[in-house]
């Protein structure tokens, strides 16, 4: 399997967001921190199995990758997951320029792209037409950036990404299904747990 062509989405697996973000979590043994990005996108991290490096975004559209950037500068030795919508990339397009500017070593990027602002009505987003993030990536020199073909795939760049020198960009293309539940709305909380979980609070 060739994982480094790039190919539209519309050529791959349609895979369900909920067991891409288990199969991430299974693979997340050296208390790698991860940001969720808003909506259905964190509230599958929160239902996968909480952990106090994970940071679950509250109505911030777009800021998932520059946080996850933020830890990654701060902690060069810890690895770094930014758990970002199609949409919310968009918004935030010109992180990609930045993080191919400074290039953190342990940052990972993984988008789940269903081509539409889900939370707010399903309207498309552009990667619905002509828009390929993982073009869009390489272009902002993210050249380790993939397209997922299934779930084996995904599992295999996962575990290459994590081990190997970033940064890295996967993107997933997933269905329409609603999230398992929902993450817990109290930003103190969320923020007191993940700064002791990457030890920068008693």
């Amino acid at each position: 399997m060739d994982t480094n062509t790039t190919a539209h989405h519309g050529n791959r697996k349609v895979m369900n967001r909920f067991d891409v973000t288990q199969r991430l979590v299974a693979r997340l043994h050296k208390n790698e921190a991860v940001i969720g990005g808003i909506g259905n996108t964190n509230f599958d991290l929160w239902m996968a199995g909480q952990r106090p490096q994970n940071f679950y975004m509250l109505g911030s559209m777009g800021l998932a990758c520059p946080i996850a950037l933020g830890v990654a500068l701060a902690q060069p030795g810890r690895g770094v997951v930014a758990l970002e919508g199609d949409g919310s990339l968009l918004m935030q397009l010109s992180c990609l320029a930045t993080i191919g500017t400074l290039k953190p070593k342990n940052l990972l990027i993984l988008v789940m792209d269903n081509a539409c602002y889900q939370i707010t009505g399903s309207q498309p987003t552009a990667t619905a037409s002509n828009v390929d993030l993982v073009g869009v990536a390489r272009a902002s020199g993210l050249e380790s950036s993939h397209w997922a073909a299934d779930e084996p795939s995904f599992e295999h760049l996962v575990e290459r990404c994590l081990a190997e020198p970033g940064p890295h960009l996967i993107a997933v293309r997933i269905d329409g299904k609603s999230a398992t539940g929902s993450t817990e709305r109290d930003p103190v909380a969320i923020r007191q747990r993940f700064m002791r979980g990457i030890s920068t609070a008693a």
